[in-house]
């Protein structure tokens, strides 16, 4: 699956389906360590799809003086930032 065509719901839903093989120890090692692989270019399908999306609606969001009129996504996007880098650590 190429990563410039892939959807954030497709690599969503194959980055699910790994972590239940995995979590279920259905995989060899060396295909555990693929399967590992591939979801780590997953995550960064998804993480890319995010902040496109997140560009798309500062820009829509911003007035006529290029002023952001709402700075959800700002927030959001620092809420999530601190959850993933939590995530992360958790991970190694």
């Amino acid at each position: 699956m190429s990563n410039k065509n892939t959807t954030f719901e497709d690599a969503l839903k194959e980055l699910e389906e790994i972590a239940e093989k995995l979590e279920k120890g259905q995989l060899s090692l060396e295909d555990s360590i693929k399967a590992y692989e591939r979801g780590m270019e997953l995550k960064k399908v998804c993480s890319d799809r995010l902040t496109e999306a997140e560009a798309k609606i500062e820009f829509l969001a911003k007035g006529g003086n290029g002023e952001i009129v709402k700075s959800t996504v700002k927030k959001k996007k620092e809420e999530s930032s601190k959850t993933n880098s939590k995530e992360e650590d958790d991970l190694f």
